[in-house]
């Protein structure tokens, strides 16, 4: 039996804790213990202010909804407030639940279920007025929240108008959420890059909506399920389910997979049903929502001050194993970050048998004190990607001893640095081995030189046979003799045969290629393809790159801090990386080497606009199936004058509508005054064939490039 005094301790210590913890998941999104334990802290909390009422704190998490505004963003105030659900995660708490509706039902009620899918993300308000999206806010601390309407209406997906037939002041509630597949991808960019990365896909939508640039957010692969009502504009709906329909016709996304149920016995073989195929959404879910389908019953069952009573979550038993991380070992990429690699005892896991996980960095490893030989919690993160939840230290052992990140290169061993504003620890010799296998590749991707016979594996032989010692080693081939290198595997030998003159005609067609793409074929950190283009825009020629004037008046304005200076799209952060690659001595060598091989990209050669003519300063977007690729008919609209755009809005003034575009785009559209135009029309407004002549005067057909043999094997 718990003492008062031991109670009073313990209840105190969950409050602060999961106080500290709140703030770690919701405001700065990075958690340090798993949802389970979590939960668990949260429903001992309950049970003990059940037993010693009088030590319950007026503050108690229990009787909030978690989180907290982020400094930055306005504050927006909740009416009514965002509520959480109860969670239970026993199906015997679900029959109770079911016991409870039946006592409180009015004499005579009859009601279904509906269960859809617990979304992991961020809860969020839409507001709309005059069937215009005016407000964004998260939920915060269920009272209070963050306005971040302007990272929101990023969200492709959300109608910025709604149409005529929903109401003209509508508020609804969803979940953001972060794609599984846009995870995996944004991850992958901020580790090449060196930047911290996020645990899971939830971690990373959080982290998104709080930035302050909404043009970062976009680029960010969100979305989002609306799924029940606000404070207005929902009030005549019968069920759950007629809202549900309503949404879904006005344009708002709605739950892909929802199940009603006559019986809580149907609806627990629903919350199965959904359990065996939670990892087919494109979204993470962490359980599965029960909700009453009759709204009118709403008001009758009400609300405690965390919960409404009519509604339950329950949470699936979290997908995590025990293992043991035997060993650590430290990969070498491109840009020469140094990424740790968790060694573990295989184990299997959501379907796999998993032996290593990424450790991401060397904070990730002192922050959750990561150890080799410790026993941890292995979990998919995003149901992808095996990573570390967390240490078991109740079964540390002495022996066991922090770890100690290199600080020299595992393949080269020269010296490692971190520079100012990175997480990432690198090695800085451009020939060391590692780097050259990923930068020889890089050299030759589709948007770089594009030599499409110079894939992975004949990256990798070349490096390892000593043939190539830098990229443009590429230039100097023999490549009779490359045509005889075996490139079979598993025992089967092949030759490279024909792929090597298709590999010599890409690297010849290469010294033509622009400067914007050498310049990304480089693999300057911090340059990706439209921030080499920015780049190439402000330069005549490569050779003019090391001396740049345009790229110092960039650092130089940076150090200015506020006073007269002339405004530039290049970043400081890609200035003072082309600079530094060019500086380097490497850098010299690079260039050297390039005027021995009478190679110096020039900027790309522009065809001059129109002036004059139809389509001249026209916003345009294009969409449906055309007769010709679409960014053919885009280059041919800016020949002309015109200006493309991803998505219709306001400013919009023709979307050209081709096949199979369904009415509800050309409808939006036209409700925005946007002129919906077919394909013949915007031939008409072209001069098709004129125009067709300048723009293949100013660049070559992507038809009459040459097309490499088995390019999918190499």
């Amino acid at each position: 039996m718990m003492t008062a005094d031991d109670a009073k301790k313990r209840m105190d210590f969950l409050v602060a804790e999961i106080n500290r913890n709140d703030i770690l998941y919701y405001v700065e999104a990075k958690p340090v213990i798993a949802d389970a334990d979590y939960d668990r802290m949260y429903e001992e909390l309950i049970a003990l202010e059940k037993e010693f009422p009088q030590f319950k704190d007026p503050n108690s998490p229990t009787l909030r909804v978690s989180g907290a505004p982020i400094e930055g963003f306005a504050q927006v105030s909740h009416d009514p407030p965002m509520k959480s659900l109860d969670k239970c995660y026993e199906k015997g708490d679900l029959l109770q639940f079911d016991a409870f509706l039946r006592r409180e039902m009015p004499s005579g009620a009859k009601w279904q279920y509906v269960v859809e899918p617990k979304i992991d993300g961020v809860s969020m308000s839409l507001l709309y007025e005059d069937r215009r999206l005016v407000r964004a806010a998260t939920r915060g601390n269920g009272e209070i929240g963050d306005d971040v309407t302007q990272n929101v209406r990023t969200i492709r997906s959300i109608p910025k108008p709604l149409p005529d037939t929903a109401p003209e002041t509508l508020e609804v509630r969803g979940e953001v959420y972060m794609t599984r597949d846009g995870f995996v991808k944004l991850n992958e960019s901020l580790d090449e890059a060196g930047r911290q990365t996020f645990m899971n896909p939830r971690n990373a939508c959080a982290g998104s909506l709080k930035l302050l640039d909404p043009k970062i957010v976009a680029t960010r692969p969100l979305d989002i399920v609306v799924y029940n009502a606000g404070g207005v504009g929902c009030e005549g709906f019968a069920t759950h389910l007629d809202m549900l329909a309503a949404f879904k016709e006005w344009g708002l996304p709605v739950s892909p997979w929802v199940r009603t149920a006559s019986t809580i016995d149907d609806a627990i073989a629903a919350i199965d049903e959904l359990g065996r195929m939670r990892h087919d959404f494109r979204f993470e879910i962490d359980g599965a929502v029960l909700k009453v389908n009759e709204r009118a019953l709403y008001g009758g069952l009400g609300a405690t001050a965390h919960s409404p009573r009519w509604a339950r979550a329950y949470k699936y038993a979290p997908e995590r194993v025990e293992t043991v991380l035997r060993d650590i070992t430290v990969q070498v990429g491109r840009s020469g970050v140094l990424t740790p690699v968790a060694e573990l005892q295989p184990v299997e896991l959501a379907g796999s048998v998993i032996s290593r996980a990424t450790l991401h960095n060397a904070d990730q490893i002192a922050d959750q004190d990561i150890r080799i030989g410790d026993h941890v919690w292995l979990v998919k993160a995003g149901d992808v990607i095996p990573a570390i939840d967390g240490v078991i230290t109740e079964k540390r052992t002495p022996a066991v001893l922090p770890y100690v990140f290199p600080d020299k290169c595992p393949v080269c061993a020269s010296e490692v640095v971190r520079l100012d504003g990175e997480v990432a620890v690198r090695c800085v010799n451009p020939g060391c081995p590692a780097q050259l296998q990923r930068r020889l590749q890089h050299f030759a991707s589709r948007n770089a030189l594009d030599i499409k016979a110079l894939g992975g594996r004949i990256a990798d032989m070349l490096v390892d046979k000593g043939l190539v010692k830098d990229p443009l080693d590429v230039f100097t081939l023999d490549y009779d003799a490359l045509a005889a290198l075996d490139v079979g595997e598993d025992g089967a030998h092949r030759r490279f045969g024909r792929n090597a003159l298709n590999m010599k005609s890409a690297v010849e067609a290469s010294r033509q290629l622009p400067l914007d793409r050498w310049l990304f074929a480089m693999g300057i950190p911090n340059i990706g393809v439209s921030v080499a283009k920015e780049i190439a825009d402000a330069h005549e020629k490569m050779s003019d790159l090391p001396d740049s004037k345009v790229l110092a008046e960039v650092l130089e304005n940076s150090a200015k801090k506020g006073k007269s200076r002339r405004i530039l799209p290049i970043k400081v952060e890609a200035a003072k990386a082309v600079l530094a690659f060019f500086g380097s001595a490497y850098g010299r060598q690079f260039m050297s080497r390039m005027a021995s091989l009478g190679i110096d990209p020039k900027r790309e050669a522009r065809a001059e606009k129109a002036t004059e003519g139809p389509l001249v300063g026209a916003t345009c977007v294009i969409t449906g199936s055309l007769s010709r690729p679409r960014q053919e008919y885009a280059r041919l609209i800016e020949l002309a004058g015109g200006v493309m755009q991803s998505a219709v809005s306001r400013t919009t003034r023709y979307l050209i509508a081709g096949e199979n575009v369904g009415a509800a785009k050309t409808s939006k559209a036209r409700a925005l005054g946007t002129e919906v135009i077919g394909e013949s029309r915007l031939k008409e407004m072209l001069g098709l064939s004129a125009a067709l002549s300048a723009a293949d005067a100013a660049e070559p057909r992507a038809e009459s490039a040459q097309k490499p043999v088995q390019d999918m094997l190499f």
